[in-house]
């Protein structure tokens, strides 16, 4: 044979896909038992069809049911590759069709490893027609599943949700849990009813490498659930939660969660409001994991030019990092540059997407449209409202030392700061609640602001607020980033989603975070993230020139030591 015709015969045979049959992108509208006649013949005559293409056509009731009896006899079948197959057709021709094919595939005892119904408008119902076959033994060996497009909403998420934890419960009684690797269900209006109620299954089934949810409605409390659930799922290498509404609290959340997942390659939280404090607190889980990072996309989500700083530094050190995507923020001209030069400085440059669409630097006196508006302002009325009472332990063996401390917080004074003697470490390390970081970003303030320069009242607030800051930093990592971040939106730095009360920075707030960013407690990354925002806007502290001066300098000694 020449070798010219084994090439041909070479390249012939690796465009064969053995047991495939298919029928992918021909148009074709089936209406009746007749229009698919050949169709089935071939389906019929096909010995060890593994994988059914049917992407692409669109079928009716009769066709479908047609079909599905010729496939009750296909117990080898694998993959059905069926999305945009019900184009045109009524909503109630839906579910009957895919009941028929589901119930085929039951028949035949095969046993699937992929399943696409991508881009089928069927709604809650045709979940509701697939319900059963997900439940049964055909899908106890199912590693994808693509249901892309398909209108599900929070009635379809949530009997999904139910048919996967029965899945799984039924296939671990059989002695092989179900293994899902691939779920994709972008633009299906799930909510945060359907997105919670997909993250307990997710949780169960701990097996997934590939989750894409974009554009699904969901915002804080949906993507915190799903961050939880994340964290069981520790071989996931992609996650895709574009176009949905994370806010300050469920970027934090995500971050907590991505921290720990050391196989992630692909984040795409673009088009999520992620914004600063959020991309803040994902820097710092870039550098304590994710070593195979491959692209972050955090397009257009209204973050900051240092926050975005912040996070090209944070991946200078990912070995396998191909892309970074700011595009369509708020860095403005300035910011542009300066994180071109930035990944240019790192050997990164050309990993940086386009920033074409950036939307300048933000109006400082523009708020933030927040769309969980109404809830976000009950948590306000709540801070706003804070005593003393509630920055300590609710449970004290002491009552007497935790009325003296709630006192001052209540009415700070350095009469009454010197007045609680040598015993104010202790106190403070034992009663002051350091759960929530917003909190003790208040402590702290409150007390470094009845600082002066007198000896015992500088000695009092130091000791003090050393203490403190030196039981939140032992604390948890997300805790100890939540403080910093809570600090600089306090100060100024940083414009906060929270519609807070803004405090009048004093100098000796800035003193005693200069003599405690000088001890060894401090955590460095923390110490550069303040450093990066006190030198980018500190005209913000003009007002306490000599205290901010003195800061800058050691946040510089320590992060350059």
């Amino acid at each position: 044979m020449a070798s010219e015709d084994i090439a041909q015969l070479t390249e012939a045979l690796a465009k064969t896909h053995v047991g495939e049959l298919s029928y992918k992108g021909q148009g074709l509208k089936l209406d009746n038992a007749e229009s698919v006649k050949q169709m089935v013949q071939d389906i019929e005559q096909f010995q060890g069809l593994q994988s059914l293409k049917l992407e692409g056509n669109t079928f009716g009731v009769e066709a479908a049911q047609s079909i599905a009896k010729a496939l009750e006899a296909k117990s080898e079948l694998q993959q059905c590759h069926w999305s945009d197959t019900f184009t045109g057709r009524l909503r109630s021709e839906i579910p009957p069709a895919l009941k028929s094919l589901g119930g085929a595939l039951m028949t035949s005892g095969a046993r699937l490893t992929e399943l696409d119904l991508s881009d089928n408008a069927f709604g809650p119902d045709g979940v509701k027609a697939i319900e059963t076959l997900l439940k049964s033994s055909a899908c106890y060996t199912l590693r994808e599943l693509r249901l892309n497009n398909c209108g599900m909403g929070i009635g379809g998420g949530t009997v999904l949700a139910s048919a996967l934890t029965e899945c799984h419960k039924q296939s671990s009684a059989a002695g092989s849990p179900l293994r899902l690797k691939v779920f994709i269900a972008g633009r299906n209006r799930l909510e945060n009813d359907g997105a919670t109620a997909l993250a307990k299954a997710f949780k169960l089934l701990g097996s997934l490498e590939e989750v894409h949810m974009p554009q699904n409605g969901i915002n804080h409390a949906g993507v915190t659930a799903l961050a939880a659930a994340m964290q069981h799922n520790p071989n996931l290498q992609v996650l895709n939660l574009n176009d949905n509404t994370f806010t300050k609290r469920g970027s934090i959340a995500m971050a907590e969660a991505i921290r720990h997942l050391q196989c992630l390659q692909v984040i795409n939280f673009g088009d999520c409001l992620v914004r600063s404090e959020g991309a803040i607190a994902i820097a710092w889980a870039l550098k304590e994991g994710l070593p195979h990072l491959r692209e972050l996309n955090l397009s257009f989500g209204e973050i900051t030019e240092t926050a975005a700083l912040i996070v090209a530094k944070a991946v200078q050190d990912k070995a396998d990092l191909e892309k970074l995507d700011f595009n369509g923020n708020c860095l403005g001209e300035d910011g542009c540059e300066a994180l071109r030069e930035a990944m240019e400085g790192m050997n990164l440059g050309d990993m940086l997407g386009s920033l074409s669409d950036d939307e300048g630097e933000p109006d400082d006196d523009e708020d933030y449209e927040d769309e969980d508006e109404e809830e976000d302002n009950e948590d306000t009325e709540e801070e706003n409202g804070v005593n003393g009472t509630d920055y300590v332990n609710e449970e004290n063996e002491e009552p007497h030392h935790s009325s003296e401390l709630i006192a001052f917080l209540n009415s700070p004074s350095s009469e009454k700061l010197i007045s609680f003697g040598a015993k104010r470490v202790q106190l403070i390390e034992q009663e002051v609640d350091v759960s929530d970081a917003c909190k003790v970003s208040d402590v702290f303030l409150k007390i470094s602001s009845v600082y002066e320069d007198e000896p015992e009242v500088k000695r009092a607030v130091f000791e003090s607020t050393d203490a403190l800051l030196r039981k939140a930093f032992s604390n948890s990592h997300s805790r100890s980033y939540s403080f910093i971040s809570s600090l600089i939106v306090n100060l100024g730095l940083l414009k906060s989603e929270d519609k807070k009360m803004k405090v009048s920075v004093l100098p000796g707030h800035l003193l005693a975070l200069e003599h405690a960013a000088g001890q060894e407690f401090f955590p460095l990354d923390q110490a550069g993230v303040l450093e990066a925002f006190v030198s980018r806007h500190g005209k913000v502290l003009e007002s306490c020139s000599s205290a901010r001066d003195a800061l800058k300098t050691t946040l510089a000694k320590r992060t350059t030591a």
